[in-house]
């Protein structure tokens, strides 16, 4: 299978100042000390691994600050950690280096501080333009933040800018969707990732619906939601490169396309995972565990699989497949496995899946079931030689 040249370093921090309604990330809430002790760990963890150099002599395309909100730590916090990530591994000239960030979590000079330290692409946590759609998800903050820390992001010199933003909200109609879209590119962001509302066990959402106290998210209504965004943003000047996400012409996220070209990433923070030369592992999902085991110079890795070909072959078409282009079979590998091809041709059939010359992808009514699509994919496997991969098809790591 073609290997692909991409690398990239995932730094997750921890930590929020609250948990929304619909999170089900691995965080903490944020105090000083504890944000000290994991810095401290963070910058054992990148000593060790610059020990052992996993990519090589290879630099490094892109940086990428997630969480969590990793601006809960100051702006000489994340300074320092990635000036030592420059350190231990070699950035190609022009890397992409992004952090995510609250709107309420900055201010213009801690934006400039970012910027000056080498942050070059900054991603903020919108979720929607209506105050009362933010207050019921438990998301602080407000639509005049987003407009203002926009403004002071530009003015400290950033001028690729990413907004995420949520459909299918409690409460949520077409038009106060379509009223957010247009104040959103009223801002002229670069990129947009555009997710729909989704209730993950264990959330404070999940309770609430369980309990009568706020509805299902409605199916039809998100379909219609997520037609709208494509329609909207099409003639706004973006292009749909990926199932969620949107750009300007030449600002599609690097740290992004390193998940759904098979890419090499390496990440760090408790409950990041990496998948390097084949090897898919994971950190410790608990901050203490994380600190206890760096205090003794170990790595806190908590899963690790080498994938087999047809593992391999597998992720690649399923990651591959996000992507608006699609995929070559050939380049995946997935032609060594009939297994593989011939559930391809069978989603073919059903109008999941479509050719375009050599590519293959989803149809625009296999997008509505890419997750299912990813399952039917991995079942096909089922007479090869493998161990299914620890991985949820339905997210990357955190990230746009």
């Amino acid at each position: 299978m073609p290997q692909a040249t991409g690398r990239g370093l995932y730094i997750h921090v921890p930590f929020c100042q609250q948990r929304c309604h619909f999170c089900a990330f691995y965080l903490e809430i944020h105090h000083a000390r504890a944000a000290e002790e994991f810095l401290h760990s963070l910058l054992t963890e990148l000593r060790l691994y610059g020990e052992q150099q996993p990519f090589g002599p290879e630099p490094l395309e892109s940086v990428y600050f997630g969480g969590g909100t990793p601006t809960t730590l100051s702006s000489p916090q994340l300074a320092t950690v990635l000036s030592a990530a420059r350190e231990t591994f070699d950035l190609q000239a022009g890397a992409e280096i992004t952090i995510e960030a609250h709107p309420g979590s900055v201010t213009q000079d801690s934006l400039s501080h970012l910027r000056k330290a080498g942050f070059t692409r900054v991603s903020f946590g919108a979720e929607s333009m209506n105050q009362l759609e933010l207050d019921r998800v438990g998301r602080p903050g407000s639509p005049m933040s987003t407009v203002q820390m926009v403004t002071a992001a530009r003015q400290a010199g950033f001028t690729d800018l990413n907004l995420d933003l949520m459909y299918g909200l409690p409460g949520q109609t077409i038009e106060s969707w379509a009223a957010s879209l247009r104040q959103i590119v009223a801002l002229a962001p670069t990129h947009l990732s555009c997710y729909a509302l989704t209730v993950e066990e264990g959330t404070a959402l999940q309770a609430a619906i369980r309990r009568g106290m706020v509805p299902t998210p409605d199916e039809t209504l998100q379909n219609e939601m997520e037609d709208l965004a494509e329609d909207s943003l099409r003639r706004a000047g973006f292009t749909r490169y990926e199932i969620s996400n949107y750009c300007r012409p030449g600002f599609a996220s690097r740290h992004n396309q390193l998940h759904w070209t098979g890419g090499d990433y390496l990440g760090l923070g408790p409950s990041a995972q990496s998948y390097v030369a084949g090897r898919r592992f994971g950190n410790v999902s608990d901050l203490r565990a994380y600190n206890t085991s760096l205090r003794t110079g170990t790595l806190p890795v908590s899963a690790s699989e080498q994938l087999t070909p047809a593992d391999e072959a597998c992720e690649r078409l399923v990651f591959g497949l996000r992507l608006t282009e699609g995929i070559t079979l050939k380049e995946t590998g997935a032609l060594a496995f009939s297994g593989l091809t011939g559930k391809v041709n069978e989603l073919i059939g059903d109008d999941i899946l479509e050719r375009k010359g050599e590519r293959v992808r989803l149809t625009t009514r296999g997008r509505r079931y890419a997750d299912t699509v990813a399952v039917t994919l991995l079942a096909s496997l089922e007479h090869e030689p493998h161990s299914p991969p620890p991985i949820d098809f339905r997210t990357r790591q955190r990230g746009d």
